[in-house]
Protein backbone atom coordinates (compact mmCIF):
# COMPACT_ATOMS: atom_id res chain seq x y z
CA UNK A 1 0.00 0.00 0.00
CA UNK A 2 1.27 3.32 -0.75
CA UNK A 3 0.30 6.44 1.29
CA UNK A 4 2.88 9.01 0.80
CA UNK A 5 4.76 9.51 -2.35
CA UNK A 6 7.79 11.65 -2.43
CA UNK A 7 8.99 13.78 -5.81
CA UNK A 8 11.88 15.11 -5.76
CA UNK A 9 11.99 18.32 -7.81
CA UNK A 10 14.80 18.87 -10.31
CA UNK A 11 14.62 21.65 -13.16
CA UNK A 12 14.83 19.48 -15.98
CA UNK A 13 11.45 18.71 -17.84
CA UNK A 14 10.96 15.64 -16.49
CA UNK A 15 9.98 16.72 -13.34
CA UNK A 16 6.73 17.52 -14.75
CA UNK A 17 6.64 14.07 -15.86
CA UNK A 18 7.85 12.63 -12.18
CA UNK A 19 4.83 14.57 -10.74
CA UNK A 20 2.38 13.48 -13.68
CA UNK A 21 3.26 9.68 -12.27
CA UNK A 22 2.78 10.82 -8.91
CA UNK A 23 -0.68 11.78 -9.27
CA UNK A 24 -1.26 8.82 -11.00
CA UNK A 25 -0.39 6.33 -8.37
CA UNK A 26 -1.94 8.67 -5.57
CA UNK A 27 -5.19 8.74 -7.02
CA UNK A 28 -4.81 4.47 -7.57
CA UNK A 29 -3.45 4.22 -4.04
CA UNK A 30 -5.48 7.56 -2.49
CA UNK A 31 -1.56 9.05 -0.68
CA UNK A 32 -0.72 12.78 -0.30
CA UNK A 33 2.17 13.60 -2.63
CA UNK A 34 5.42 15.63 -0.85
CA UNK A 35 7.18 17.63 -3.43
CA UNK A 36 10.85 18.61 -2.76
CA UNK A 37 13.36 21.23 -4.08
CA UNK A 38 16.93 20.43 -2.59
CA UNK A 39 19.23 23.28 -2.45
CA UNK A 40 22.52 21.58 -3.20
CA UNK A 41 24.97 23.68 -0.13
CA UNK A 42 27.37 21.39 -0.29
CA UNK A 43 27.96 21.88 -4.11
CA UNK A 44 27.44 25.49 -3.97
CA UNK A 45 30.09 25.65 -1.29
CA UNK A 46 33.00 23.69 -3.78
CA UNK A 47 31.86 26.23 -6.94
CA UNK A 48 32.72 29.20 -4.39
CA UNK A 49 35.39 28.40 -2.91
CA UNK A 50 38.08 30.88 -3.69
CA UNK A 51 42.35 30.23 -3.83
CA UNK A 52 43.38 32.46 -1.26
CA UNK A 53 43.25 35.33 1.50
CA UNK A 54 42.62 38.04 -1.29
CA UNK A 55 40.18 36.11 -3.07
CA UNK A 56 37.76 34.77 0.36
CA UNK A 57 36.13 37.78 0.32
CA UNK A 58 34.63 37.56 -3.51
CA UNK A 59 34.45 33.69 -2.91
CA UNK A 60 31.82 34.38 -0.05
CA UNK A 61 29.86 37.01 -1.85
CA UNK A 62 29.93 34.24 -4.76
CA UNK A 63 28.65 31.61 -2.24
CA UNK A 64 26.09 34.30 -1.09
CA UNK A 65 24.65 35.01 -4.63
CA UNK A 66 24.54 31.51 -5.94
CA UNK A 67 22.72 30.32 -2.44
CA UNK A 68 20.28 32.53 -3.17
CA UNK A 69 19.65 31.56 -7.10
CA UNK A 70 19.45 28.61 -5.79
CA UNK A 71 16.62 29.38 -3.30
CA UNK A 72 14.84 31.29 -5.78
CA UNK A 73 15.22 27.93 -8.31
CA UNK A 74 14.02 25.45 -6.05
CA UNK A 75 10.86 28.16 -4.61
CA UNK A 76 10.07 28.02 -8.74
CA UNK A 77 9.90 24.18 -8.84
CA UNK A 78 7.66 24.22 -5.99
CA UNK A 79 5.27 26.54 -7.32
CA UNK A 80 5.38 24.79 -10.48
CA UNK A 81 4.46 21.53 -8.57
CA UNK A 82 1.79 23.11 -6.34
CA UNK A 83 -0.01 24.61 -9.75
CA UNK A 84 -0.28 21.30 -11.31
CA UNK A 85 -1.14 18.71 -8.38
CA UNK A 86 -3.41 21.84 -7.39
CA UNK A 87 -5.56 20.65 -9.65
CA UNK A 88 -5.65 16.91 -9.72
CA UNK A 89 -7.70 16.49 -6.33
CA UNK A 90 -4.78 14.80 -4.94
CA UNK A 91 -3.55 15.76 -1.41
CA UNK A 92 0.22 17.50 -1.49
CA UNK A 93 2.68 19.85 0.86
CA UNK A 94 5.97 20.93 -0.71
CA UNK A 95 9.37 21.33 1.16
CA UNK A 96 12.59 22.82 0.68
CA UNK A 97 15.35 21.84 2.25
CA UNK A 98 19.11 22.34 2.66
CA UNK A 99 22.01 19.97 2.13
CA UNK A 100 23.51 17.46 0.00
CA UNK A 101 20.46 16.38 -2.80
CA UNK A 102 20.54 12.32 -1.97
CA UNK A 103 21.18 12.32 1.51
CA UNK A 104 17.87 15.02 2.06
CA UNK A 105 16.08 12.95 -0.39
CA UNK A 106 17.16 9.28 1.69
CA UNK A 107 16.40 11.28 5.08
CA UNK A 108 12.93 12.18 3.78
CA UNK A 109 12.06 8.07 2.03
CA UNK A 110 12.45 7.10 5.77
CA UNK A 111 8.68 8.70 5.79
CA UNK A 112 7.61 8.21 2.25
CA UNK A 113 6.65 4.93 0.82
CA UNK A 114 8.11 5.70 -2.96
CA UNK A 115 10.35 7.59 -4.80
CA UNK A 116 9.50 9.30 -7.89
CA UNK A 117 12.50 11.32 -9.76
CA UNK A 118 13.74 11.93 -12.80
CA UNK A 119 16.17 9.72 -15.25
CA UNK A 120 19.23 12.64 -15.25
CA UNK A 121 18.86 14.58 -11.61
CA UNK A 122 21.42 17.47 -11.09
CA UNK A 123 19.34 19.60 -8.34
CA UNK A 124 22.62 22.04 -8.33
CA UNK A 125 20.62 24.47 -9.76
CA UNK A 126 23.32 27.38 -11.50
CA UNK A 127 24.42 24.50 -13.22
CA UNK A 128 21.66 22.23 -14.70
CA UNK A 129 23.59 19.98 -16.51
CA UNK A 130 26.53 19.28 -14.27
CA UNK A 131 26.14 15.80 -13.48
CA UNK A 132 25.96 14.32 -10.03
CA UNK A 133 26.00 10.87 -7.82
CA UNK A 134 22.47 11.66 -6.44
CA UNK A 135 21.05 8.47 -8.34
CA UNK A 136 23.49 6.00 -7.20
CA UNK A 137 23.74 7.54 -3.47
CA UNK A 138 19.67 7.40 -3.33
CA UNK A 139 20.05 3.73 -4.71
CA UNK A 140 22.71 2.33 -2.36
CA UNK A 141 21.21 4.03 1.36
CA UNK A 142 17.60 4.22 0.86
CA UNK A 143 15.21 1.74 2.85
CA UNK A 144 12.55 2.79 0.01
CA UNK A 145 11.87 1.79 -3.94
CA UNK A 146 12.12 4.39 -6.50
CA UNK A 147 10.00 4.88 -9.83
CA UNK A 148 13.11 6.58 -12.32
CA UNK A 149 10.85 8.30 -15.38
CA UNK A 150 11.36 8.92 -18.76
CA UNK A 151 11.13 12.13 -20.80
CA UNK A 152 7.46 11.66 -21.39
CA UNK A 153 4.11 10.40 -19.35
CA UNK A 154 2.65 7.08 -20.54
CA UNK A 155 0.12 4.92 -18.84
CA UNK A 156 1.21 1.60 -17.35
CA UNK A 157 -0.43 -1.50 -18.65
CA UNK A 158 2.03 -3.86 -19.14
CA UNK A 159 5.72 -4.33 -17.05
CA UNK A 160 9.11 -6.22 -18.09
CA UNK A 161 10.18 -7.52 -14.66
CA UNK A 162 14.19 -8.59 -15.35
CA UNK A 163 15.88 -10.71 -13.21
CA UNK A 164 18.84 -12.43 -12.51
CA UNK A 165 17.91 -14.80 -9.77
CA UNK A 166 19.71 -12.30 -7.19
CA UNK A 167 18.24 -10.60 -4.40
CA UNK A 168 17.65 -7.28 -5.20
CA UNK A 169 15.37 -8.92 -8.06
CA UNK A 170 13.39 -10.79 -5.82
CA UNK A 171 12.93 -7.67 -3.35
CA UNK A 172 12.08 -5.16 -6.47
CA UNK A 173 9.51 -7.40 -7.81
CA UNK A 174 8.15 -8.14 -4.14
CA UNK A 175 7.57 -4.61 -3.76
CA UNK A 176 5.92 -3.83 -7.08
CA UNK A 177 3.31 -6.23 -6.31
CA UNK A 178 2.58 -5.92 -2.51
CA UNK A 179 2.65 -2.18 -3.39
CA UNK A 180 0.64 -2.51 -7.28
CA UNK A 181 1.36 1.09 -7.67
CA UNK A 182 -0.66 1.03 -11.30
CA UNK A 183 -3.16 -1.89 -10.26
CA UNK A 184 -3.47 -5.00 -10.93
CA UNK A 185 -5.06 -4.95 -14.41
CA UNK A 186 -1.64 -5.68 -16.04
CA UNK A 187 0.01 -7.81 -17.88
CA UNK A 188 3.95 -8.92 -16.31
CA UNK A 189 6.80 -10.38 -18.59
CA UNK A 190 9.38 -12.10 -17.00
CA UNK A 191 12.75 -11.59 -18.80
CA UNK A 192 15.94 -14.25 -17.10
CA UNK A 193 19.49 -12.40 -17.40
CA UNK A 194 21.09 -16.44 -16.97
CA UNK A 195 24.11 -18.52 -18.11
CA UNK A 196 24.22 -20.85 -20.88
CA UNK A 197 24.97 -23.30 -18.18
CA UNK A 198 22.28 -22.09 -15.22
CA UNK A 199 20.63 -25.32 -14.73
CA UNK A 200 18.52 -23.67 -12.60
CA UNK A 201 17.06 -21.10 -15.19
CA UNK A 202 13.53 -22.99 -15.89
CA UNK A 203 12.63 -23.49 -12.57
CA UNK A 204 13.61 -19.94 -11.31
CA UNK A 205 11.43 -18.69 -14.72
CA UNK A 206 8.50 -21.11 -13.65
CA UNK A 207 8.37 -20.51 -9.44
CA UNK A 208 8.34 -16.56 -10.39
CA UNK A 209 5.36 -16.99 -12.85
CA UNK A 210 3.81 -19.17 -10.12
CA UNK A 211 4.34 -16.36 -7.47
CA UNK A 212 3.06 -13.33 -9.71
CA UNK A 213 -0.26 -15.31 -10.98
CA UNK A 214 -0.67 -16.03 -7.26
CA UNK A 215 -0.78 -12.38 -6.64
CA UNK A 216 -3.25 -11.84 -9.75
CA UNK A 217 -1.00 -10.85 -12.30
CA UNK A 218 -1.21 -12.27 -15.34
CA UNK A 219 2.30 -13.18 -16.71
CA UNK A 220 4.55 -14.45 -20.08
CA UNK A 221 7.89 -16.35 -19.33
CA UNK A 222 10.79 -14.81 -21.62
CA UNK A 223 14.46 -16.15 -21.00
CA UNK A 224 17.52 -15.45 -22.11
CA UNK A 225 21.23 -15.67 -21.89
CA UNK A 226 23.56 -13.55 -20.10
CA UNK A 227 25.09 -11.43 -22.99
CA UNK A 228 24.72 -7.81 -22.46
CA UNK A 229 22.02 -7.42 -19.74
CA UNK A 230 21.43 -4.08 -20.23
CA UNK A 231 20.69 -3.70 -23.84
CA UNK A 232 18.91 -6.96 -23.41
CA UNK A 233 16.71 -5.96 -21.14
CA UNK A 234 15.82 -2.27 -22.87
CA UNK A 235 15.22 -4.01 -26.53
CA UNK A 236 13.07 -6.81 -24.88
CA UNK A 237 11.30 -3.89 -23.03
CA UNK A 238 10.81 -2.06 -26.26
CA UNK A 239 9.63 -4.79 -28.73
CA UNK A 240 7.42 -6.02 -26.40
CA UNK A 241 5.62 -2.76 -25.95
CA UNK A 242 6.53 -2.57 -22.18
CA UNK A 243 5.30 0.74 -20.22
CA UNK A 244 7.80 -0.14 -17.49
CA UNK A 245 10.76 -2.05 -16.71
CA UNK A 246 11.12 -3.86 -12.98
CA UNK A 247 14.57 -4.48 -11.89
CA UNK A 248 17.23 -4.35 -8.87
CA UNK A 249 19.66 -1.84 -8.09
CA UNK A 250 23.29 -2.60 -7.89
CA UNK A 251 25.82 0.01 -6.22
CA UNK A 252 29.04 0.27 -5.10
CA UNK A 253 30.96 2.89 -2.86
CA UNK A 254 34.62 3.67 -3.47
CA UNK A 255 37.11 6.79 -3.00
CA UNK A 256 35.34 9.23 -5.24
CA UNK A 257 31.56 8.35 -3.77
CA UNK A 258 28.48 6.13 -4.84
CA UNK A 259 28.70 4.58 -8.38
CA UNK A 260 26.07 2.53 -9.82
CA UNK A 261 26.53 -0.74 -11.86
CA UNK A 262 26.71 -0.58 -15.72
CA UNK A 263 23.48 -2.25 -15.78
CA UNK A 264 21.70 0.15 -13.00
CA UNK A 265 23.07 3.16 -14.77
CA UNK A 266 21.62 2.08 -18.40
CA UNK A 267 18.63 1.16 -17.61
CA UNK A 268 18.08 3.97 -14.72
CA UNK A 269 19.55 6.34 -17.99
CA UNK A 270 16.99 5.28 -20.84
CA UNK A 271 14.65 8.06 -20.96
CA UNK A 272 11.70 6.00 -22.95
CA UNK A 273 10.66 3.76 -20.52
CA UNK A 274 9.94 3.88 -16.50
CA UNK A 275 11.88 2.22 -14.09
CA UNK A 276 10.73 0.50 -10.68
CA UNK A 277 14.16 0.08 -8.55
CA UNK A 278 15.16 -1.38 -5.49
CA UNK A 279 18.00 -1.97 -3.99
Amino acid sequence: MIKRILVALDPDTDSLVATQFAVRIARENGSLITGLAVVDTHMIEASSRGGGIGSMYYAEKLKENLTQETREKARGLIDDFEKYVEGSGVKHVEAVEEGVPFQRIVEDMKYHDLLVMGCDPHFFYSHPKQRTNTLAGVFHNTIGPSLIVPKGYREVKKVLYATNGENSSARAIRRFIHMAPFGRDIEVEVLYAHEKDDVDAELHLELTKTYLEHHGFPVRVVSMVDADPATCILEQAEAGGADLIVAGAHTSKGVRGYKLSPTTDHLSDNQKIAVFIDH
